[in-house]
């Protein structure tokens, strides 16, 4: 799948050293191209207040668009900054 700059994409599986979970919603802010290897793209997970949480390189197998079916939920994490 090719994405859009600055289009948002859903995490497909756990990156828990990150803080991201399956399902995390995140923000396209670079394409990686290089021959011979998947599609790589720098995303950025933000809170719900928009700080940043992490930005990951992830191929583009890890990434899915965004449909009707789905809805935002919230998760709380225990190490959060009031």
């Amino acid at each position: 799948m090719d994405y859009e700059l600055y289009s948002d994409v859903i995490l497909f599986g756990d990156i828990p050293e990150a803080g991201l979970y399956a399902g995390d919603i995140g923000t396209v802010v670079e394409k990686h191209n290089v021959a011979e290897l998947e599609t790589g793209y720098s995303v950025e997970f933000f809170d719900m207040l928009g700080n940043t949480v992490a930005v990951m390189t992830l191929p583009a197998s890890s990434l899915r668009s965004p449909t009707h079916a789905d809805r935002p939920t919230v998760r709380q994490i225990n190490n959060f900054a009031a």
